[in-house]
């Protein structure tokens, strides 16, 4: 992984996934050769710097796609949204839920974000996904295809604190799209709009929230319902195979990292750290699960966990893991796997040296854990019986 920050392993992080996102080196090396001091601190002072560095480089970016749309070049005005939507996401998420700055900046990826969409002509479409008497917002993308038969899907959702921009900049869609499946990626409670905007926070019973994707979806023409999976990463390793256990009409399951009993991880986690691990860590999982203490979170947390339901798997499960993840122990990827008896089609990959993204979710190499992903997809569809797919 690229370490701009000899201690600061969260920042690394958010450096490596916006690179993931399509981020230009040039400016994040701009944007990180002044943050190698600030990085040290470890507290708000800190992660303010963070955060207008990688803003100040958006709000250029803006500037600059301005003049590209004064003499008609819509394209790189798109790209240059693209990159700043990029940042102003890598600055937001990195701070207090309470850091007021953080609200207008999200507005502006967003803006950002639609434009890039619209000036760059992306194969992406923005949803609104009926959900409990409000909505969800997702990005779907259509399959590449020659015919105009309704095509498999796979919904794709987020972990702790990642958003539908995140999945999309990662490229994952676009591979699935060229081996002719479509897929839906969704701020579900508890992230990005769904959190931010309308206050919907996260819930065990992940099915909930997917199955009304699964119900959008079954609304769709350009969709084969009867091919419909469910993905996501990081935390969304857990909410993905609780979704596949409980929703029957998902016919296959991806974990983009093992979460397995992300619960019982934060009694490790704050026994072995205390109550800072990081910045704003316990502060951030309050607001989004909706509890008003740390006691009541730590109360609620053991709920958080595949054991009661991975044996209810019952169709094809692939769990993907670095082998050198800091954040989630390879002993839950071995328990998911394990665990999951029922499934017809079981399989544990896990990303070493040799083919790089051994850190969490890949960070570190996202190219070749997402087509790994995408082909065993696509492969899974056609094993299934679904028509017109290809690796």
């Amino acid at each position: 992984m690229l370490e701009y920050f000899p201690t600061n392993y969260v920042w690394n992080l958010s450096t490596n996934l916006a690179l993931t996102m399509g981020a230009n080196i040039g400016e994040v090396d701009s944007i990180c050769r002044h943050l190698v001091e600030p990085s040290t601190r470890g507290d708000d002072g800190g992660t303010e710097a963070f955060f207008n560095a990688w803003c100040e480089q958006a709000d250029r970016l803006v500037e600059l796609a301005r003049e590209d749309l004064t003499l008609n070049r819509r394209l790189s005005a798109g790209a240059k949204h693209g990159r700043a939507s990029t940042y102003y996401l890598t600055a937001e998420r990195m701070q207090h839920r309470d850091y007021a700055p953080r609200k207008a900046v999200y507005q502006k990826m967003l803006s950002s974000f639609a434009s890039f969409v619209e000036l760059h002509e992306e194969n992406c479409e923005r949803v609104d996904i009926p959900y409990q008497g409000t909505t969800l917002a997702g990005l779907f993308v259509k399959a590449s295809r020659v015919d105009d038969l309704p095509v498999p899907c796979i919904a794709l959702f987020n972990g702790l604190d990642s958003t539908k921009e995140m999945i999309y900049g990662s490229g994952i869609q676009q591979a699935l799209a060229r081996r002719g499946v479509s897929s839906i990626s969704v701020d579900q409670p508890g992230v990005g709009e769904a959190l931010r905007l309308k206050g919907l926070t996260a819930v065990i019973e992940s099915e909930v929230w997917a199955g009304a994707v699964v119900d959008y979806l079954e609304t769709r023409e350009d969709v084969n319902h009867g091919f419909i999976g469910v993905g996501a990463w990081s935390l969304g390793g857990y909410y993905a195979p609780r979704a596949a256990a409980m929703e029957k009409r998902f016919k296959l399951c991806v974990a983009w990292g093992a979460n397995f009993n992300w619960g019982e991880l934060q009694k490790r986690r704050l026994a072995r750290e205390g109550d800072t691990p990081v910045p704003h860590y316990w502060e951030h999982v309050q607001w989004v699960w909706g509890k008003n203490s740390l006691d009541e979170f730590m109360e609620f947390a053991p709920g958080v966990t595949l054991a009661p339901v991975i044996d209810k798997i019952t169709v094809p499960f692939l769990t993907t893991h670095g082998a050198h993840d800091r954040q989630i122990p390879l002993e839950y990827a071995h328990q998911q796997y394990d665990g999951a008896v029922n499934s017809p089609k079981r399989e544990l990959k896990f990303f070493t040296k040799r083919e790089g993204g051994v850190e969490h979710c890949s960070a570190d190499n996202q190219d070749n854990a997402r087509d790994y992903i995408a082909d065993w997809i696509a492969q899974t569809f056609g094993e299934l019986g679904a028509q017109g797919v290809r690796t």
